[in-house]
C-alpha cells in the first residue's frame, strides 16, 4: 500500500507508524521481511472483516484473506513465496496510479471469476479507471514462474467467463444459448454475466486482459508472447464481418478478448502512460488507450458499409436506368410511373406498351375526342326522323274550309 499511496516517497516512516498502530489493534500482521529489509504486511482475519464492513458498502470489493498457515513440522509460515509476486502486483498498481490510471480505491487484487464448472479464475489485479478511459482491465502478473501454455489456459478461462449467462437469465435467452455451442454470440453483452460484475468497456469485445511480466529477460518475454499470440488466437483475434458488401477491411472484435502485454520494468522506466503496451495481433508498442482502441473495428465497418451501400445503390440505379424502356414513337425514355404501368397486371388499361406516357396521353386524348364526336353525332336527329314526327307537313285545323 505504501508503494501505491506514496510511490515517490523514499521514506515510509509515516506508513510504518500507522501499520504499527493497526498491529496493536490486531488488524494487520507482518508476513515476511524481504531481502531489502522491507516488511510485507497483510490483514489479519479481524482486519479483513473490518475492511469489508468499511469498503464493501461503497461498492469496493476486498481481496481474499491471507490466512496464516504453518508447516506442521518446521513451524515455518507457508505461502511466503507469494510475496515477491504480491510485491510485483502492488508495484504494477503503483505505476498505473502514478500515471493517472486508476484511483487508489479503483484497484482490487485476487478477484475471482467463477466458471460453469465451478473453477475460479482469479485475476491478480483488477483496475477501474473510467477517468483514464479504462472502465475495467484485468491484469495477470507473471514472474515467469508459469509455463506459457498455462497463460493461454488463463486467457481461455477469461474468454469462457465472458460468454456465461447470469443464473437468472430469462428462459428465452437461456434456450438460445443452449441451442448450439456458438449461440451465445447472438446474445448481447448486456445480458451476460460479466456485465453484472463490470461496467461496459466502451469498446467492442470482452473485458481486456493484460499480462505484465516481471523479473525476467526480454528473450523469455518474447517467447512467451509468441506462444500466447499463436496458441491463444481463437480468444483474442477479431473476425471478418459477415456481410455481402465488398471491400470491407474492418474486423469484428465483438467476441474477442483484447490482450495486452508489457513488463514491469518498462512501466517503471517509462511510465504507464507511455507507449509500453503491445496488443496481440499488432506490431510495435502503443499507449494504453491506443492499444485498447479498435480503429479497424465497428466504427470503420459502419463507415465502409455505408460507402459500399451507397456505391451499390448507384450501381443498381445505373443498371435500372440502362433497362429503362424508350418510346417507339418519340424516342423519349419512360417515366417511372409509365414504366410501372406497362409492368402492372391490368395491362388492358395501358394501351400501346411501346409508347411513353406523353404519347399515351395523346392517344387517350384522340380516343376521347373521337368518342365525343361519335356521341354528338349520335345525338343529332336524322331527316327521316323529322318526317316521321310531321315536321315537314302542313298543319290543318279540325274544321277546314272546303272549296
Amino acid at each position: 500500500m505504501w508503494k501505491l499511496i506514496r510511490p515517490d516517497n523514499q521514506h515510509d516512516k509515516l506508513v510504518r507508524d500507522n501499520l504499527l498502530d493497526l498491529e496493536d489493534h490486531h488488524l494487520v500482521r507482518i508476513e515476511l521481511v524481504r531481502d531489502d529489509q522491507r516488511q510485507v504486511w497483510v490483514l489479519t482475519k479481524r482486519g479483513h472483516g473490518e475492511a469489508k464492513k468499511l469498503l464493501e458498502p461503497k461498492g469496493i470489493r476486498v481481496s481474499v484473506l491471507r490466512e496464516e498457515k504453518y508447516d506442521p513440522v518446521t513451524g515455518k509460515l507457508l505461502g511466503t513465496s507469494y510475496d515477491d509476486h504480491a510485491a510485483a502486483v502492488t508495484s504494477t498498481a503503483a505505476e498505473l496510479h502514478r500515471a493517472g490510471i486508476g484511483h487508489r480505491l479503483g484497484f482490487q487484487t485476487e478477484i475471482g471469476h467463477r466458471l460453469g464448472n465451478s473453477f475460479v479464475q482469479r485475476a491478480d489485479l483488477v483496475v477501474r479507471a473510467p477517468a483514464a478511459e479504462v472502465p475495467v482491465m484485468l491484469l495477470e502478473i507473471d514472474r515467469r514462474t508459469e509455463d506459457a501454455h498455462e497463460l493461454v489456459h488463463k486467457l481461455r478461462r477469461y474468454w469462457e467467463w465472458g460468454r456465461l449467462l447470469p443464473p437468472d437469465a430469462d428462459e428465452k435467452t437461456a434456450r438460445l444459448a443452449r441451442s448450439r455451442p456458438d449461440a451465445i454470440e447472438n446474445v448481447d453483452h448486456e445480458k451476460r454475466l460479466w456485465r453484472r460484475v463490470y461496467p461496459p468497456t466502451g469498446r467492442e469485445g470482452l473485458p481486456p486482459v493484460v499480462f505484465v511480466f516481471a523479473d525476467t529477460t526480454a528473450a523469455k518475454v518474447a517467447n512467451t508472447v509468441a506462444v500466447l499470440e499463436e496458441a491463444g488466437r481463437r480468444y483474442w483475434a477479431p473476425r471478418r464481418y459477415d456481410t455481402y458488401h465488398r471491400g470491407i477491411t474492418a474486423r469484428d472484435y465483438g467476441q474477442a478478448v483484447p490482450v495486452l502485454v508489457t513488463t514491469l520494468e518498462q512501466l517503471q522506466e517509462h511510465g504507464a502512460d507511455a507507449a509500453v503496451w503491445r496488443r496481440l495481433g499488432r506490431t510495435g508498442e502503443q499507449t494504453l488507450t491506443a492499444a485498447l482502441d479498435n480503429p479497424d473495428g465497428h466504427a470503420l465497418f459502419r463507415s465502409q458499409a455505408a460507402r459500399a451501400e451507397a456505391e451499390d445503390e448507384r450501381h443498381r440505379a445505373a443498371e435500372r436506368e440502362a433497362r429503362r424502356p424508350v418510346c417507339s414513337r418519340c424516342g423519349a425514355k419512360f417515366t417511372d410511373q409509365r414504366w410501372k404501368e406497362i409492368t402492372a397486371r391490368d395491362l388492358w388499361k395501358t394501351g400501346d406498351l411501346s409508347v411513353c406516357g406523353s404519347c399515351r396521353a395523346d392517344d387517350v386524348a384522340r380516343e376521347e375526342a373521337a368518342a365525343e364526336a361519335a356521341r354528338l353525332q349520335a345525338d343529332v336527329p336524322s331527316e327521316s326522323d323529322d318526317r316521321d314526327q310531321g315536321l315537314g307537313k302542313p298543319r290543318r285545323g279540325l274544321f277546314r274550309r272546303r272549296d
